[in-house]
């Protein structure tokens, strides 16, 4: 693996993700407290309105499931996914290859690819290649290779992979860690996951992993790993901190074997959640056991190579039981960007995002990176509410991003917005807010946060109706 100057490592961890969840004062719930600067908060009237607070995480209905017409194996994998997952009829497409193997030129792919565009559901947000290692999982233009989930998602573009220039940097994602819960409403992308097994039955085994993590709130444990290979573990300054800022929530452990003291690898573990590591082979995979919905992956070059680069790929992974992986399928150089980041990965997933939006929205440079699994897996959804209760309402919600301040306002007869609550997000685990009722003069409710595709800006996620 190549090495890019060491400025390109950039894996500090979000400010937002230090922060801690606190109200400005006033009030309480048991994980948060709130503030008016209402006058009328304290009227002997008060208002009945509520609203819907925004909810997380793709479903069914949102997902794409695209097949190989002619293809058995691949018309099977669709069919039982759809069984299993309730996807929308209209939601399955058919498509026919222009040419057969694990590479598919830029131009047949531009084929490709205007059958899936010309079928495509307008309200489609993600999309899921129902078909294995054999098919296509990379696209070879004349410079470059782009995996086949990315130029799905972008379509084909040299500029989402190297050049020829060493080590370069490739065009970053607009979805990376963003707020976004509907990616092509938001931004006009459809993140795509190659299901990527090599036979249906070990398809149908990756499909009901992914079902069985639905709401199981896994205690499952994290494993941070700096491996001896010191091209290949650069991404450990991501994982410096991440057991401290979870604890009480996840187990996570960083193993630190950079001087090549211990071992490089997990041997025999159970119920491992996460598993994240630097290896070129990555040995004893399959002798641990993964809870549903588990994801991990190795910063090499050739993860993402089907049927297979020389090394670990994203099948191995899959074959030894977790329900995504993650690899490039041209050589990256050991830039951090190109490979996910755990700390964004684990905090996407547990605020309620399902798999294929985590897992998306924690890669930077997403061109040359091959997704593989079920997308759908949700072990940790959200289900938010604000209701009247105890004469105030009363907020339930996993969803707020750390560091992150949040609002409940109401419009009042003078035509203005005035606020009952304020709230910071924080690494928690169902956040408990409370605010005072509205006067009864109030037209209107409306939730504030962080915007879908900036999360610096202020936007309005809810209002009443």
């Amino acid at each position: 693996m190549k090495s890019p100057l060491a400025d390109r490592l950039k894996v500090a961890l979000p400010a937002a993700l230090a922060m801690v969840l606190a109200a400005c004062g006033g009030g309480g719930g048991s994980s948060a407290s709130s503030v008016s600067s209402s006058s009328n908060a304290g009227a002997a009237a008060t208002s009945s309105l509520v609203l819907t607070l925004p909810s997380r995480g793709l479903t069914a209905k949102d997902l794409v499931v695209v097949a190989i017409s002619g293809d058995a194996t691949s018309m099977a994998m669709a069919a039982y996914y759809q069984q299993k997952r309730g996807v929308p009829a209209a939601n399955m497409l058919y498509v026919t290859l222009p040419s057969s193997g694990d590479a598919i030129s830029d131009t047949d792919f531009a084929a490709l690819k205007s059958q899936i565009d010309t079928q495509m559901p307008a309200s489609a947000q993600a999309v899921l290649l129902a078909w294995g290692a054999g098919e296509p999982s990379r696209v070879v233009g004349t410079s470059c290779s782009m995996s086949i989930t990315s130029a799905v998602t972008y379509g084909y573009n040299a500029s989402y992979c190297n050049t020829g220039a060493s080590c370069a940097a490739t065009t970053a994602s607009a979805y990376f860690d963003s707020e976004s819960a509907h990616p092509f409403a938001d931004l006009g992308l459809r993140p795509t996951m190659l299901l990527g097994t090599n036979t249906l039955a070990s398809a149908q085994s990756l499909i009901d992993r992914g079902a069985a993590g639905d709401a199981s709130a896994p205690s499952g444990t994290g494993w941070l790993v700096r491996t001896s290979d010191a091209q290949r573990n650069i991404r450990y300054p991501d994982y410096l901190t991440l057991p401290t800022l979870w604890q009480g929530l996840l187990t996570l452990n960083y193993v630190d074997n950079s001087t090549g003291a211990g071992s490089d690898t997990l041997a025999s573990q159970s119920n491992v959640m996460f598993y994240f590591t630097g290896l070129a082979t990555v040995a004893n995979l399959a002798s641990n056991s993964f809870r549903p919905g588990a994801v991990g992956d190795s910063l090499t070059s050739y993860g993402g190579v089907l049927p297979s680069g020389g090394q670990t790929t994203v099948l191995d992974w899959l074959n030894a039981g977790l329900t995504a992986s993650y690899g490039t399928v041209e050589e990256p150089c050991n830039i951090a960007e190109k490979f996910s980041r755990a700390s964004i990965l684990i905090d996407h997933y547990w605020r309620g995002d399902t798999l294929i939006e985590a897992y998306w929205k924690s890669v930077q440079e997403p061109g040359e990176g091959l997704f593989v699994g079920e997308p759908l897996s949700h072990p940790w959804p959200d289900a938010p509410s604000l209701a009247i209760a105890n004469s105030q309402y009363q907020i339930s919600t996993r969803a707020l991003r750390p560091g992150s301040h949040y609002t409940l306002d109401y419009l009042g007869s003078d035509g203005s917005w005035h606020n009952l609550g304020s709230f910071v997000g924080a690494r928690t685990g169902v956040a408990a807010l409370t605010a005072p009722l509205a006067p009864a003069s109030a037209t209107q409710l409306r939730w504030t946060g962080p915007c879908a595709t900036n999360t610096a800006q202020v936007c309005t996620l809810a209002t009443s109706s």
